[in-house]
């Protein structure tokens, strides 16, 4: 089934830390190019857009640790090892191992995050950031409004210590896909139901449940001493960077994502996609005509 989703592609599985090792596909040619996923997904989220991106670039799709097919470690007591920077370490070793010491990230929604920290941190490897219906995490919690809690609630369900959030995942996690993708402005109907089937498979392995939580943890805790970090000492990201959302999404009811982007970067231009939050599946020519010309360099209007 996956393969069919990326016909001509190739599969391995690469070791990054001590504790994980990532699951990943590559296909295409040309520069360097690094896809990462949200939640509650993987990497087959691309599965619309990877063969026009093929044709430019060489892409690498990874499951982050914790999703898909990748290592989901027992969580640290600070949950450090789902930290965003620890999850963008994994990606940039993954890039060095395959002989990518530049290139440039698309990345969605918890995937954003994580590229977010990885363009903070090293920003010689990072060439162009595409980061697609997130504003930065920090933002998020410090205007965490009612409106967003409750559209948002995952984000406060899965931060619960353990084992509680993990217990109810795990008892149907089919259905928790369902109801968290489900409840989205565009219901499940743009979701070929091979990727679904993948989303679903993937939240039932050992190990899923509590990887999809420790990243949620870390993200209400060490992540945003991380970013907190970064704006006391006047950190950007130093390259260009594009910001894409959907317009019947809640960040962008609830936040002004390029706004905030702009406080975080010099060079940074975004806008809108008629679509939800699900970019990549909801609206994949939109997104296509967006992100070609900005990661090939041309100028954007």
């Amino acid at each position: 089934m996956d393969e069919d989703l990326f016909p001509g592609f190739s599969t391995s599985r690469i070791s990054v830390a001590a504790d994980a090792a990532l699951h990943v596909r590559t296909g295409g040619e040309g520069p360097p190019l690094l896809l990462v996923h949200g939640h509650p997904q993987t990497h087959a989220i691309w599965h619309k857009v990877a063969p026009r991106l093929a044709r430019h670039f060489t892409l690498v799709l990874a499951d982050l640790r914790g999703y898909g097919d990748s290592s989901k470690p027992q969580g640290d007591a600070d949950h450090a090892n789902y930290s965003k920077r620890t999850m963008a370490q994994d990606l940039l070793t993954l890039m060095q191992t395959l002989g990518h010491r530049k290139f440039s990230v698309l990345a969605h929604d918890r995937g954003a995050r994580v590229a977010h920290r990885l363009a903070m941190d090293h920003p010689d490897a990072v060439r162009r950031l595409v980061l697609l219906d997130v504003a930065p995490t920090l933002a998020m919690y410090e205007q965490t409004s009612q409106d967003f809690a409750t559209a948002y609630w995952h984000w406060f369900f899965l931060i619960q210590p353990q084992p509680l959030p993990e217990r109810l995942i795990a008892a149907d996690p089919a259905a928790y896909v369902r109801d968290v993708m489900g409840r989205r402005s565009a219901g499940l109907a743009p979701f070929d139901a091979r990727a679904l089937a993948e989303y679903m498979r993937c939240l039932a392995l050992p190990g899923a449940a509590h990887g999809i939580c420790e990243d949620y943890r870390a993200s209400a805790g060490i992540d945003l001493q991380h970013e907190r970090e970064d704006r006391a000492a006047g950190r950007k990201l130093l390259m260009p960077v594009l910001a894409l959302w959907g317009e019947q999404g809640v960040v962008y009811r609830c936040f002004e994502p390029l706004e905030e982007w702009q406080k975080l970067a010099d060079d940074v231009r975004g806008r809108p996609l008629p679509c939800g939050h699900y970019i990549a599946e909801e609206a994949p020519a939109l997104l296509l005509e967006q992100v070609l010309p900005f990661l090939q360099g041309e100028s954007q209007a």
